[in-house]
């Protein structure tokens, strides 16, 4: 597909909607964890997005759907993100969304420093630069004068350790695996693991009538900002929507304050800001490393949608 102005403002514009649907699963799953238990809100979470991918791709995939040259390391990233979302949830049931939002953007920053013993990347200056500046941020937000509980901290700090991982599983299995059945060893190692061990940790009250169809919504948010995501890829390039990822940030701010009554103070709000200059300046140096790299536009394309699928 190619890259027009159109369909690089649709790119932009089905990422947006996708960072408010997914800050919406947020703060549905926050209001939830109140009076209903965590695991059980991870496990809707995940059963909801394998019945919407066996809905919809099964019937024209079948077993293919399951065909995997890498099972085991398929398993373990299944894994790595059903550590993600508990302890980001956990962790969003502790702290404000601003900040936790603000916290789990570390992820990228963490994922580079990763990549280099694992994947063979160099960091360069800029990246290590770039590192340095997220985590002066996070430690602005995270400060005790904030009264930010630490175990929500280190939760969401384990979280966003967790999912670097997982984007590093990703990057290596891109190379060879389709996004689709990526996509569904995600649901089904959640689904499976969740359901085994939801017996074991069922807590707080039986949900009422509203409150499943909450619940059951968390699924359906993250199903279709997920699709979303992927749709954005395949209008824009990665350089166009990477700045627009952080305005889940801003979605953030203003549904915990209009939800939960909190407002990040000053100090906060610099330390979400310079994490987000930290995230930036890496992807601007990453683009031009890549820039300077591809000899043609077809080598560019190429390489933009197997990093994103």
């Amino acid at each position: 597909m190619s890259r027009t102005p159109s369909n690089s403002l649709r790119g932009i514009a089905l990422l947006l909607i996708s960072q408010f649907l997914l800050v919406s699963m947020d703060a549905t799953a926050k209001k939830l964890s109140l009076t209903i238990s965590v695991p059980l809100l991870v496990w809707a979470r995940y059963t909801v997005h394998l019945a919407l991918m066996v809905l919809f791709f099964v019937p024209s995939r079948g077993r293919s759907v399951l065909a995997t040259k890498s099972l085991p390391t398929q398993i373990c990233r299944g894994l790595l993100l059903l550590a993600t979302s508990i302890f980001g949830l956990v962790a969003l049931h502790i702290l404000p969304m601003a900040e936790t939002a603000g916290l789990a953007f570390m992820s990228p920053l963490i994922a580079t420093i990763l990549a280099g013993p694992w994947l063979g990347e160099r960091v360069g200056r800029v990246g290590w630069c770039a590192i340095s500046v997220g985590a002066l941020g996070a430690i602005l937000i995270s400060r005790p004068s904030s009264h930010l509980p630490i175990e929500g901290v280190l939760l969401v700090l384990a979280s966003a350790v967790s999912f670097s991982f997982y984007q590093i599983l990703t990057r290596k299995l891109s190379q060879t695996e389709d996004s689709v059945t990526m996509l569904f060893y995600t649901a089904l190692v959640g689904t499976v693991c969740l359901s085994v061990a939801l017996p074991w940790f069922r807590q707080g009250a039986t949900p009422t009538w509203t409150q499943t169809l909450a619940i059951l919504s968390l699924g359906v948010y993250a199903g279709l900002g997920h699709f979303c995501v992927i749709r954005a890829f395949r209008y824009a390039p990665v350089s166009t929507l990477t700045p627009f990822m952080y305005v889940q940030l801003v979605w953030a701010a203003l549904l915990g304050w209009i939800i939960f009554g909190h407002f990040p103070d000053g100090l906060s709000i610099v330390g979400i800001f310079i994490v987000v200059g930290g995230g930036l300046l890496l992807s601007f140096t990453r683009r031009t490393q890549i820039a300077v790299s591809i000899q043609s536009p077809g080598e560019l394309n190429a390489r933009v949608i197997r990093q994103t699928n």
